[in-house]
């Protein structure tokens, strides 16, 4: 092994050990949250005719008369060796958060993927073209979708959507393209008759969603993108490159471009529990199956091991989001590692 892979390996060790107490104190203080919340049975309890007795039987089965720091630990443990608990309605939380994790983490990586290289090269190009037209189509259109929320425009997309639907059965098109192509609703709904028939509904499906999700994800990419490489295009090694008579193809992505992406990887890291929250919020308008309705039902049901599985597997893909980046720095500048 290389002096630069032992540097790097050392760098993702270190990251990795901040990254675990890290995620151990979001989840004791998270708990703590939960618990101040008051009881979860509190409501069952009220009610008239209730079965007190059951109830003290329920509230034993999941520890809730028992101490917050004491159940914090017994949850902990019972966490680390695979027990997730069950809910308040006596469902494995595992299996009801890890399949509507898998539901959200496809449609947040995918539309964090298109925004990262959209925007990275929209970026670039408002940057070398400076003050031209296509640097002013650029900062407008960053500008429009950083006023505009995510739900906002979710709504506006689906409202587009059921248009286009309607044109495309007017024109007498729903053979060839489908009825309809463009799908408001969640994968789970689609009624694909084969394989390709089901590729092109499920493409639909993630349409309108991943758009939504990556809207205010590339106006941010776009931004940062721009600045740094302005400021990269303006260093003297840039400049001697120029003088030197090298191509400005060469100069932008063999010099520059390299250099530039070192905040776009800061914006990564923070942007991520962003566009998780984004996705929350999206999955509800297009009645999606994911994490946020599983959020909304641990909410509306006081239900606080439920609410810790999401806790737990939101924190910890942030985490992981932000060890990657801190990895994705080390391999673009060198100094990091060893600093």
């Amino acid at each position: 092994m290389g002096e630069d892979e032992l540097n790097l390996t050392r760098y993702v060790l270190r990251r990795l050990a901040i990254s675990v107490p890290t995620l151990l104190v979001a989840t004791f203080a998270c708990f703590l949250l939960v618990a101040a919340a008051g009881d979860p049975l509190a409501e069952a309890r009220s009610r008239p005719g209730a079965n007190q007795a059951a109830i003290a039987v329920l509230a034993h089965e999941l520890r809730l008369d028992e101490g917050v720091v004491p159940r914090y630990f017994h949850w902990l443990g019972a966490f680390l060796s695979g027990d997730w608990g069950s809910s308040i309605a006596l469902e494995p939380v595992f299996d009801k958060v890890t399949s509507a994790y898998g539901v959200t983490f496809g449609l947040v990586i995918g539309a964090e993927v298109l925004a990262l290289v959209t925007g990275v090269l929209v970026g670039v190009v408002a940057a070398v073209r400076r003050y031209r037209l296509a640097d002013h189509l650029a900062t407008a259109l960053a500008f429009l979708l950083f006023a505009m929320p995510v739900f906002c425009i979710a709504l506006l997309l689906k409202d587009l959507a059921v248009q286009i639907n309607g044109w495309v059965r007017e024109l007498g098109l729903t053979g060839l393209l489908g009825n309809p192509w463009i799908r408001t609703s969640s994968p789970e709904s689609t009624d694909a008759r084969g394989f390709g028939d089901f590729v092109v509904k499920y493409i639909g499906a993630y349409l309108l969603p991943t758009l939504s999700i990556m809207a205010v994800s590339f106006a941010g990419y776009s931004r940062f993108q721009r600045a740094s490489m302005l400021e990269t295009l303006n260093t003297d090694y840039v400049r001697t490159a120029r003088a030197k008579g090298i191509s400005p193809a060469r100069v932008v992505f063999r010099h520059a471009f390299r250099n530039a992406l070192i905040p776009v990887a800061t914006l990564f890291s923070v942007n991520f529990g962003v566009v998780i929250s984004g996705a929350v919020i999206t999955e509800r308008v297009f009645n999606w199956n994911g994490m946020g309705s599983v959020l909304v039902d641990a909410v509306n049901a006081d239900d606080p091991y439920l609410l810790m599985g999401w806790i737990v597997l939101i924190g910890a893909t942030v985490v992981v989001a932000n060890l990657v980046a801190d990895v994705f720095y080390g391999v673009l500048d060198p100094r990091i590692r060893v600093g």
